[in-house]
């Protein structure tokens, strides 16, 4: 077996997670996989070896790796992602899912929540980019969604009915190596002739039996749920985090300030799924109710809910290359820089049960970091510029990325 490189990378700034907390002309000692050592360049130069390697990027900001908590690799993001996903082969969707990967990994994403695929697809290929085969983010994936028959992305094999039907697909996607479960709580717009976006499709008491089945496999929940009575319902449920979270109702839109303050108190996160396309949702939306529902995810930070960052990815227009306009929109609603970083790093890494591994720059955590031109916290639009990218230490320089 080959020795593990040393590595130093050094910065004119280290944000170690909160983002808040930076280090000054400071470094990260990676070995293998591993962060060693974080501080001060000078400290840190001293005490390695002359077989250590030296990356030094001036005007540059190293900061913990990306994470985007909500994907469908194998989505495409066109006008139409589900006949594709019908038609292909296993093959083939799995080689278009490896690009949308690398796509993610070349704008500083370390780690992504697959919540919802066909076939297992994401597993394999999280196994694969874990054996060195591809280039691409560890992948947390939940497999195929739970949804009701003609439900909600039923096309992904996920249909199920009554309580044996909720447990066993629940245990099936744990053998398959999911490590989160997703359930459809209510319909979306994706699915043509299922339920409504803001109508339930299951019951309260449903939720809890994809909630105690999961829990008592050691796996998390993840429910999709624009509507508010399926919200609620979930957060009944005890799910670990609520996907959109959109407030929808029959008649507008209803939101449940009691179900809010509980999601606060539990401390479930929530993913609003900003697409990195959200200018044209408002443009298609109308200003007004664009205006309306965007001004509620401010609303709910403010109440004391944890929002994280995820992007939808692989849904129409929804694209893998464009991670930093997803962040935007929180730029866009008034969020100070250094939350939005935490959304996308810290609090995300603690959502995903992953906090003691990625998230933050510490030794003894998973070598996951980027290096981006600029500072990220003075001015966001610094995210763009990455230069270098380390996956569990793999390092990765994005196609056009700017030499140091």
């Amino acid at each position: 077996m080959a020795q593990a490189v040393e590595t130093l990378i050094s910065a004119d700034h280290v944000l170690v997670g909160p983002a808040g907390t930076r280090i000054a002309d400071g470094a990260v000692l990676v070995n293998g996989s591993e962060i060693v050592a974080v501080g001060p360049r000078a400290e840190l130069a001293s005490g390695v070896s002359s077989a250590t390697t030296h990356k030094d990027f001036p005007g540059c900001t190293v900061l913990p790796g990306l994470i985007d908590a909500h994907v469908h690799l194998a989505f495409d993001a066109s006008a139409d992602p589900v006949t594709a996903v019908r038609e292909l082969d296993d093959e083939t969707l799995l080689a278009g899912m490896a690009d949308r990967a690398r796509q993610l990994l070349d704008n500083g994403v370390t780690t992504v929540r697959d919540l919802g695929d066909r076939d297992g697809l994401a597993v394999r290929l999280r196994d694969a980019i874990a054996d060195g085969h591809y280039p691409g983010p560890r992948i947390v994936a939940a497999t195929t969604p739970l949804t009701v028959p003609g439900g909600h992305c039923w096309f992904l094999g996920g249909e199920v009915h009554g309580e044996q039907e909720i447990r066993a697909k629940v245990r099936e996607n744990a053998a398959r190596g999911a490590e989160v479960i997703k359930v459809m709580a209510t319909g979306g717009g994706l699915t043509k002739g299922g339920a409504q976006t803001w109508e339930s499709q299951f019951t309260a008491e449903e939720l809890r039996m994809v909630v105690t089945e999961a829990h008592a496999l050691g796996l998390p929940v993840a429910a999709h749920a624009h509507g508010s009575t399926g919200i609620a319902d979930s957060v009944a449920a005890g799910v670990d985090t609520i996907e959109h979270c959109t407030w929808m109702a029959e008649s507008g839109f209803e939101v449940l300030e009691d179900v809010v303050a509980e999601i606060a108190a539990k401390g479930i996160a929530v993913c609003t799924g900003a697409s990195p396309n959200w200018r044209k949702f408002a443009e298609r939306f109308g200003e007004d109710r664009a205006a309306e529902i965007f001004g509620r995810v401010r609303w709910m930070a403010e109440q004391g809910v944890r929002l994280i960052a995820g992007t939808d990815a692989g849904v129409p227009n929804a694209v893998f290359d464009n991670f930093a306009g997803s962040l935007d929109f929180y730029r866009f609603l008034g969020f100070p820089g250094e939350q939005i970083l935490n959304m996308a790093t810290l609090d995300a890494a603690e959502a995903l049960r992953l906090g003691e591994h990625t998230g933050r720059l510490a030794p003894g955590y998973r070598a996951d970091l980027v290096v981006v031109g600029g500072d990220p916290i003075e001015d966001l639009d610094a995210v763009r510029d990455v230069r270098l990218v380390l996956a569990a230490g793999r390092p990765h320089v994005p196609s056009g990325a700017i030499s140091n």
